[in-house]
């Protein structure tokens, strides 16, 4: 630990003898000084690793020191060391930004733990936080073997999203890299879950995650009520990490409730997952009870325009119509500011309902602008625009009224997105559907390994577009690619954004209550 310069300010400077000479055995080098305005003379000439400051000295005190000390050296901590404990000179000090304080008399253990603390703070946290990830690697990797129902899934993928936030913030790219892979092996053997389960899901009294078309009856219904107002809001595309990165700045206002994690339907794409939420029903139920609001992949039109239909008769079917809701779609900022300017006139709804659609716009956006592609080049990223998109949004803003009016707050979203890296042919007719991640047409030919197939349709309740239609979703990383113009497409498409697949990112996703501070 040597080339660590520290300053120590004191008007009784002799009296620390046995304490400097203490730290100079350990290698740090001590500089001294008896009073502010040397110290201040002395760190404009030298720089220094952190600085002791006496709090009680004649001529300038210490606190009137410690600003003058910030306004050359802002960045450098501060360790106040003071007699008294009274709370106004602390919270001056606090208010300063010292980074610690030590009351007299200090002891060399003292001076060494606040020095570890400030100085070597992030490397331990690093070592900390690596070491206990090789822990927990081996236990992830043991626990991946046997992992085996729709829950285990969802706990596992948490535990990886943990692992991969606190690794975030470490330097340490050998371990992001092991993280990676351990991603990677995770969709693998999901998607062979998928294979095994995804159809037995919608049998008859068989064990089945909540998914898209049962969330509103199973986890959102029964939190609604006439004695407190409720605010949905749908983040069209959010993935559980996402969620992880804006959590810290919701909790400001809402504390949580419950955070459980559901799964999105196949296609994990939004006519398909959004839809079903609102309507409560699969694809096919959605083509034969509503025929007038479902469009299929092939359909002229926008395909989400009836979801306020569909919650309506949702509602309706539930026997929940004595609830008055309201429904607002966000697709700009303009629209988002106009519903913020207005939102104190939904006191009196019981279900107000905001789908908001920016994070899915950013998804697409990397796909076509250079400029997203830079700053959104990999998950860390991502994760980081969105969380600064949310911290300056119309959402937020929303967010602090509906606390401030006692709403309750449930938080989900459709289906999340991945990182696409590998390209899968796939050959099909001119009415085959344009999504990179799912097919649906007449005679695909794809890569079996590559793909959870669905040769009859109604076996996972989506309609068939002809008799002889069937669907296919790609795993883990893939991205669906046609021979014609191959490399062109490839190249453009790789490191993008997409869903409509099969992975964790995409189908295990986040829905959360939460309640007014």
């Amino acid at each position: 630990m040597s080339n660590i310069n520290i300053l120590w300010v004191d008007d009784e400077i002799d009296l620390l003898k046995p304490h400097i000479l203490f730290l100079e055995q350990k290698n740090y080098k001590v500089t001294t000084c008896q009073s502010g305005t040397e110290a201040i003379d002395v760190i404009e000439e030298e720089n220094f690793d952190i600085v002791f400051l006496d709090e009680n000295m004649p001529g300038l005190t210490g606190l009137e020191t410690l600003s003058e000390i910030k306004e050359k050296r802002a960045n450098i901590p501060v360790v106040m060391i003071t007699k008294s404990e009274e709370e106004y000179i602390m919270e001056e000090a606090i208010g300063s930004k010292i980074a610690d304080y030590l009351i007299k008399p200090v002891n060399p253990s003292q001076i060494l733990l606040s020095l570890k603390k400030n100085l070597d703070h992030s490397r331990l946290i690093s070592e900390k936080t690596t070491s206990n990830y090789q822990q927990e690697f081996r236990k992830i990797a043991m626990d991946m073997a046997m992992v085996n129902s729709f829950e285990e899934w969802s706990d596992l993928y948490q535990r990886l999203v943990f692992w991969e936030l606190q690794l975030e913030d470490i330097e340490d790219a050998g371990m992001f890299e092991i993280l990676e892979s351990q991603k990677n092996e995770a969709n693998l053997q999901f998607g062979k879950f998928i294979d095994k389960n995804y159809e037995e899901w919608f049998q008859p009294n068989s064990e089945a995650p909540i998914m898209s078309h049962t969330l509103f009856r199973e986890r959102i219904a029964p939190e609604l009520s006439k004695e407190q107002p409720t605010l949905l809001v749908v983040i069209d595309n959010l993935r559980y990490d996402q969620w992880k990165a804006f959590e810290p700045v919701v909790n400001n206002y809402y504390k949580k409730d419950k955070e459980e994690s559901f799964y999105s339907i196949l296609p994990t794409a939004t006519q398909y997952a959004r839809n079903a939420i609102f309507s409560g029903l699969m694809p096919n139920d959605m083509e034969k009870l509503h025929p007038n609001y479902w469009k299929n992949d092939t359909d002229e039109g926008g395909k989400n325009m009836h979801e306020n239909d569909f919650l309506t008769a949702q509602i309706k079917r539930l026997g929940l119509s004595h609830l008055k809701h309201e429904y607002y779609k966000i697709t700009n900022l303009k629209n988002g500011k106009k519903l913020v300017d207005s939102f104190r006139g939904l006191k009196d709804n019981d279900l107000t309902v905001v789908v908001y659609n920016f994070v899915d716009m950013l998804s697409h956006a990397k796909t076509e602008m250079d400029v997203v592609k830079e700053l959104a080049s990999n998950d860390k990223a991502y994760r980081s625009l969105t969380a600064s998109w949310f911290k300056n949004s119309p959402l937020l803003e929303m967010i602090q009224q509906a606390q401030q009016m006692g709403f309750k707050l449930i938080l989900t979203t459709d289906h999340g997105t991945i990182n696409v890296k590998n390209p899968s042919k796939v050959v099909g007719d001119r009415d085959t559907s344009l999504n990179l991640r799912y097919k649906t047409g007449r005679s695909l030919t794809y890569e079996d390994k590559d793909v959870y197939s669905a040769q009859n349709p109604k076996d996972i309740h989506l309609p068939s577009i002809t008799m002889s239609s069937s669907f296919i979703f790609a795993k883990g990383d893939l991205f669906f690619a046609y021979p014609n113009n191959y490399n062109h497409y490839v190249s453009y498409y790789r490191n993008t954004y997409q869903h409509g697949g099969v992975s964790l990112e995409e189908m295990v996703i986040p829905f959360v209550v939460l309640n007014p501070r």
